[in-house]
């Protein structure tokens, strides 16, 4: 077990000191304590965290690193910590709206990951449901703020979060549900005291969708009228937004140019393994009918797809664990569950710090589908679990023995996830694990997804000149979702959502494909130092050990 240092008693400080600024950064961290307390999202809120993040920086100064370990805490450290304070000098708080990742959901999908076994845990959902309308009003706040400043969100995303709002606002929504469920049936008893509990969660409910209902009404009434047509974030802003999602400073219209290309080399692998699908001359889209009409590939029901996820993930960890990686006693547990939500999203959240809420992946299952095609999904597990997300994450949390809580659980960079999970499809792949054709095409569906996004995101919110295939002249948001339903092989409902979410959240959508393409050009470097001595799983495990890193902290690794 490595000494605790000077720089680890800063970081240590740091998050203890977050984790009661942002209890709900808390608690998706899985720190205890705070599951009770709602974030403030006011303005005072925000200065409050920016001037957390300056006390820390300002004691990194006075903390010298012992070792190695300290050396990368610092530099990640700092890099995190002065972009957070730019960001926060440019008011993006101040505009923070859009349909996936704004506090519109963030104060409902908390939910989704507290603690409900207990009757303690019940009260502590009590607690923080009614506080969440204190937490709407701050919000509302910050945004009045931000209108006062000309900073608010574009059009699309304010009608967006109005018409999410208003569903949370509903008598039959989410929090009608939750605080009625089998859940809490299964918890409360009919003691006076559980009683207590259950008017409690009552109050909360109908004070949340109270709270809801104030916040559609001012994104629809007052805050609609302020919000600009343009969705575009301009070079300026995406710089920013691209920093802060991949941890490195990239060439925008270099990374364009190569996302086009990628794109299209990908398209040539699809082609090629239609052919073996389908039979020689054979297009991707008749290979893709041939696929989903093999009822061998089709999953029914929402209860047979958790089924197949379960079965698939349980699978890669039996056969990765001493092979390819070594994984932990811990996380050989991953839940496999369908999300309360219909947003057609799929997503992780990782453990909570001592592994008793394990890593769980989630389907958030759209209305209009009921069925499932298993060679689409297959890399999507793999992604989502081991040798992606669950790996990736559990892996840092578990490595008490050398980092700190901050590296651990806080230090979370887009482009270094969703980087090396799209790293770790491929990786699955060259060992085998995807070498029925159908399979096959469903990474590289995938793939196209994601180099698409590159295209799609860098020349929507750059202005640059769009291919003459999709449209010429400078991109924009209907040129953009043509070239999305061309390249996206999903359900126009997803395909919808998708383009209001890259619209809505800049630089976030590219961090996976440039990501893995930082992961590979930093694997490919360690290869070239190491020459015949480079071991693949030896890097696999120093990379997982380092926990999340801004990319360019990675390369100081290695």
């Amino acid at each position: 077990m490595r000494e605790t240092t000077a720089v680890d008693a800063v970081a240590e400080k740091y998050v203890s000191t977050y984790a009661a600024l942002d209890p709900l950064s808390a608690t998706a961290m899985g720190l205890a304590g705070h599951d009770h307390e709602m974030t403030d999202l006011s303005p005072a809120g925000h200065d409050a965290r920016a001037d957390a993040a300056r006390d820390t920086l300002r004691e990194l100064d006075a903390a010298a690193p012992a070792d190695e370990v300290d050396r990368i805490t610092v530099a990640a450290m700092r890099e995190r910590l002065e972009l957070d304070l730019e960001i926060h000098a440019a008011g993006e708080h101040l505009r923070d709206l859009n349909n996936i990742a704004s506090p519109v959901q963030g104060l409902r999908d908390v939910f989704d990951i507290m603690p409900t076994g207990t009757v303690e845990d019940w009260e502590n959902v009590a607690a923080r449901l009614v506080a969440l309308p204190g937490a709407v009003d701050g919000y509302i706040e910050s945004l009045r703020a931000g209108a006062s400043r000309g900073l608010v969100a574009a059009a699309r995303q304010v009608a967006e979060g109005a018409q999410q709002a208003a569903e949370l606002a509903a008598a039959d929504s989410f929090f009608t549900s939750f605080v009625q469920g089998e859940a809490v049936d299964a918890v409360l008893d009919g003691s006076s005291s559980c009683a207590l509990v259950r008017a409690e969660l009552e109050r909360g409910a109908a004070a949340s969708r109270e709270a809801y209902g104030r916040l559609a009404e001012f994104l629809r009434d007052e805050l609609a009228a302020q919000a600009p047509t343009e969705d575009a974030a301009g070079r300026e802003r995406y710089g920013l937004y691209s920093r802060a999602f991949l941890g490195a400073t990239i060439d925008l219209d270099e990374t364009y140019q190569w996302g086009l290309e990628e794109l299209a080399r990908v398209v040539a692998e699809q082609e090629a393994v239609a052919a073996e699908i389908a039979g020689p001359g054979a297009s991707v889209e008749q290979a893709v009918a041939a696929l989903d009409a093999d009822p061998r590939r089709t999953l029914t029901g929402k209860d047979e797809l958790r089924r197949w996820m379960q079965e698939t993930s349980d699978a890669a960890i039996a056969a990765l664990d001493g092979t390819h990686f070594d994984i932990p006693e811990p996380l050989h547990t991953l839940e496999c569950r369908i999300a309360p939500t219909q947003n057609g999203g799929i997503y992780y959240t990782g453990p909570s710090d001592d592994f008793t809420r394990p890593g769980r992946m989630w389907w958030s299952v759209p209305p209009d589908v009921t069925t499932f095609n298993t060679w689409r999904e297959k890399t999507t597990v793999y992604h989502e679990g081991v040798p992606g997300h669950h790996l990736q994450v559990g892996a840092a949390t578990y490595n008490r023995a050398d980092l700190n809580t901050w590296r651990r659980l806080a230090c979370w960079t887009s482009g270094h996830g969703e980087g090396w999970a799209l790293y770790a499809e491929r990786l699955m792949a060259d060992l085998g694990f995807l070498d029925d054709p159908g399979d096959r095409l469903g990474m590289l569906d995938g793939q196209r997804m994601r180099a698409a996004r590159v295209v799609f995101d860098i020349g929507v919110h750059l202005g640059l000149p769009a291919p003459e295939q999709w449209g010429g002249g400078r991109w924009d948001a209907d040129k953009a979702f043509a070239f999305l339903l061309a390249n996206v092989n999903m359900p126009e409902s997803f395909v919808r959502f998708e383009w209001m979410r890259y619209l809505g959240w800049p630089g976030q959508a590219p961090s996976y494909k440039v990501g893995q393409r930082l992961w590979e050009q930093t694997r490919d470097a360690a290869r070239a130092a190491a020459g015949d001595a480079f071991d693949l799983r030896a890097f696999h495990a120093k990379a997982l050990n380092l926990g999340s890193l801004p990319l360019d902290v990675l390369k100081l690794a290695f």
